[in-house]
């Protein structure tokens, strides 16, 4: 809203000085037509004397006139600066709150991040000492089972090997029986049992 009074005021300024100049000129112009050829010293005085008093009137004209403006227009000008320089002033003073206000948030985002990262470090520590002792307890259980298997196969592989050590045992004894025994000593044993069984009985 300033500027356009001042606007308003520097065209009012500027026209009244295009009228004053204009009249200036008119004023020469006519002052010109009277003159002519054959001017004498006496005329050319004249019209220099009504120049100067011409120009002099319209100055001190042009300086009464425009002294209150001129005044106040730089008033205002320096109103408008002064004005302009506490806007500034203020903006200046805005943006470094907002600055403050940024770098508090982020200092703020650095200690969260750090929290944050501070949790997950202490939850990782604990999720991998959890695993580990899973691990050892499966591998503990895996290994108890194992040596049952083993334990197992151990005692199945014997009673076999002893089966059939007794079974090998009994074939030679036998192989031996035969090879041994005679027909006549069959007969003698058959003899001698049947004798215990008589007597036996």
């Amino acid at each position: 809203m300033s500027v356009f009074v001042r606007t308003g005021k520097v065209r009012y300024i500027v026209g009244l000085l295009v009228v004053v100049s204009v009249l200036f000129a008119v004023g020469s112009v006519l002052a010109s037509s009277e003159g002519g050829h054959g001017e004498s010293s006496f005329d050319k005085g004249k019209d220099l004397i009504w120049r100067i008093m011409n120009f002099t009137v319209l100055a001190g004209g042009l300086i009464f006139l425009l002294r209150k403006p001129i005044a106040k227009g730089l008033e205002s000008r320096r109103q408008g600066v002064m004005d302009q320089l506490d806007d500034l002033e203020q903006q200046k003073q805005d943006a470094e709150k907002q600055l403050a206000e940024y770098k508090a948030t982020l200092a703020r985002l650095d200690q969260e991040v750090e929290k944050i990262m501070a949790e997950y470090m202490k939850d990782g520590e604990v999720a991998k000492a959890k695993i580990i002792e899973e691990a050892k307890a499966t591998a503990e259980k895996l290994q108890e089972q194992a040596k049952k298997n083993i334990e197992h196969e151990f005692q199945k592989a014997r009673q076999e090997l002893k089966a059939e050590m007794a079974e090998q045992a009994v074939t030679m004894a036998e192989a031996l029986i035969k090879k041994k025994i005679k027909d006549e000593d069959q007969e003698r044993i058959i003899g001698e049992y049947l004798t215990k069984v008589v007597v036996a009985q």
